[in-house]
């Protein structure tokens, strides 16, 4: 077995918080696993813990539709989660579940090894950029951590409920194309 198989394995089983009680599928991640480009978002709700799959939802579609404008799909990049189980009633996923699953999202990275990273919201940003985060006022800019530019835009799902965010999305779309162009992605 290769270590990606070794490590969805791994995740599969796991125990390490009260989430795996209450899972129907662990959410693995989805996508090309030798991706240039990684979006993570904070974990799955209901439609994914359902199928076993990261943004199958209407968020997940708008996020399909969102990657289309800078030619993008899911075989075009990798697709994952901070937390692979679904936090009860699609809230936020605590600090101490995030612990506990974070490795399996830094294990993932280094498999894929992407040249760029995309958070999805506010939890994936303050998790993987900063902890003092401010999506509202910082998506879209740009940070180098380990060698890998980071950037965070709105959530889909907070796309969903706030429309006129739709347009600054746009702008952060256009400057992750721009990115890609200058990484030669």
């Amino acid at each position: 077995m290769d270590l990606w198989e070794s490590l969805e394995q791994e995740c599969k089983s796991c125990s390490r918080c009260g989430l795996c009680r209450t899972r129907t599928n662990v959410v693995f991640g989805v996508g090309n696993p030798n991706a240039d480009i990684m979006f993570i978002g904070e974990g799955p709700g209901e439609q994914e813990d359902l199928k076993g799959e990261p943004f199958v939802g209407p968020a997940g579609k708008l996020l399909d539709d969102m990657m289309s404008i800078i030619d993008l799909d899911r075989t075009k990049v990798y697709i994952a989660n901070i937390v692979k189980c679904r936090p009860p009633g699609n809230r936020d996923p605590q600090q101490e579940e995030q612990e506990a699953c974070v490795d399996y999202l830094y294990r993932q990275i280094r498999l894929v090894q992407p040249k760029l990273i995309v958070c999805l919201g506010r939890i994936a940003a303050t998790r993987l950029i900063r902890p003092d985060f401010r999506i509202t006022r910082e998506h879209g800019t740009w940070t180098q951590i380990n060698g890998i530019p980071h950037t965070a835009i709105y959530h889909p799902s907070a796309l969903l409920r706030d429309v006129t965010k739709r347009p600054e999305t746009f702008d952060d779309l256009l400057s992750i194309r721009e990115k890609m162009k200058e990484l030669g992605i």
